[in-house]
């Protein structure tokens, strides 16, 4: 009924339709609006932005001061080079900084808000009025096509007709604010093919087995080094009620799949195999969990030193000695699974890049449709960058609109 409502509406003629009111949604919006042309932006949510302000827990790590193409993920690993050269987190900087908005470095180059990650929103929402932007809320999108050289967009507030659409409505991860696949879809009705979209930036969990073995140990977090093959990440590690959160192994998630083995270094500041024999010789009835505890949380200490059958250092032969190293430097799982998009931060895959401009983000076999943001095959990693490249890939679109 509602579907049949919308069609009899008057069709309403833009020069760009953007779907998806996100951070890439609004940029392109604002950039495209300030070269005076009249941009529709439409959204299903009742609010503009909602991933960036829940983002930075409440913060919004905004973008990266190290943010460059080897943050990225993708099958083409040099698409993403055009435009964050084109759009640099300096120039973001500049954008908050116009407004006002103070902000701080944390580790690794991560930029956040002083204040709240609203204030981001309230940015991109204040430069989208200033150039004009329509934007309508709440608006459920049934159909999009293409009539002669127009784009028509079928939707419960009417149909709305452009020169120019762009798709920025992101992935399917955290789909209780609303995330899905439907830019895909769109991709897809037009021909594009997609990667193979999968969880990213997402707690790994136990398998049950393992996770009641190590349910002693949540909460417990340590600066670990984390492996898949030959990516490593050194950041912190929490062990959590399900199994492995922190930004480690959310980083190391982006780079995992079902099956795969990581391996992990609970203790990489410590040779633990020769500070192991050190202690059997100076300190000989010290308990391997004793040793332990000298420099890792002792419930964690108790349960690498489990299976252990010596009471004392000195009663340990070298085996043992090497069995209880590899616990700690070389401890190897293999995750049953990931927590999924009820948690990723981002989609990894999505539009494949192949069909789309580098420099423009528009497709190759369809003129005047571009996909920017998340929808991409462009997937960044944690802390800041995947912002970036919805600013960057953004701006390269808006300007060439």
């Amino acid at each position: 009924m509602g579907k049949m409502k919308a069609i009899r509406n008057k069709m309403s003629n833009n020069d760009v339709i953007i779907i998806g009111a996100g951070a890439a949604g609004m940029m392109c919006a604002a950039v495209a609006g300030a070269k005076g042309q009249k941009v529709l932006l439409l959204d299903h949510a009742k609010a503009v932005g909602e991933k960036i302000r829940i983002s930075g827990g409440g913060r919004c790590n905004f973008t990266n001061l190290y943010c460059g193409p080897n943050h990225f993920i993708s099958q083409n690993p040099h698409f993403s080079k055009s435009a964050l050269a084109g759009y640099g987190p300096q120039d973001f900087i500049s954008l908050v900084e116009s407004y006002d908005i103070k902000w701080h470095e944390k580790t690794l180059g991560q930029l956040f808000c002083d204040d709240r990650s609203t204030q981001i929103v309230n940015m991109l929402k204040r430069e989208c009025k200033n150039n004009g932007v329509s934007i309508k809320l709440e608006t459920e999108i049934f159909d999009v096509r293409q009539q002669g050289n127009d784009f028509s967009v079928n939707t419960s507030k009417g149909e709305f007709t452009a020169n120019a659409l762009v798709v920025a409505c992101g992935g399917p991860s955290i789909p209780k604010m609303g995330a899905s696949a439907y830019g895909y879809k769109i991709a897809e009705s037009f021909g594009l093919k997609i990667i193979e979209p999968c969880a990213a930036l997402v707690p790994l969990v136990f398998t049950d087995g393992l996770k009641a073995e190590l349910k002693s140990l949540s909460g417990i977090s340590v600066q670990a080094h984390v492996h898949h093959g030959k990516t490593m990440f050194a950041e912190a590690l929490l062990f959590t009620h399900r199994g492995l959160s922190g930004p480690s192994i959310l980083q190391i998630s982006s780079y995992w799949s079902p099956g795969d083995r990581i391996r992990v270094n609970l203790a990489p500041e410590h040779d633990v195999l020769r500070e192991l024999k050190t202690a059997r010789t100076q300190h000989p009835k010290q308990s391997p969990a004793g040793f332990l505890s000298g420099f890792l949380p002792q419930k964690l200490a108790q349960y690498l030193a489990k299976d252990c059958q010596y009471s004392r250092l000195a009663d340990m032969h070298d085996r043992a000695v090497m069995n209880l190293a590899n616990a700690v430097n070389d401890w190897q799982l293999k995750p049953a699974g990931s927590e999924g998009f009820r948690t990723a931060e981002v989609t990894r895959g999505g539009v494949d890049t192949n069909a789309l401009s580098s420099k423009t983000m528009e497709c190759k076999t369809v003129p005047n449709l571009y996909f920017i943001g998340e929808v991409v095959d462009v997937t960044g990693h944690l802390g800041g960058h995947n912002f970036q490249w919805a600013w960057a890939s953004a701006v390269a679109c808006g300007n060439a609109l």
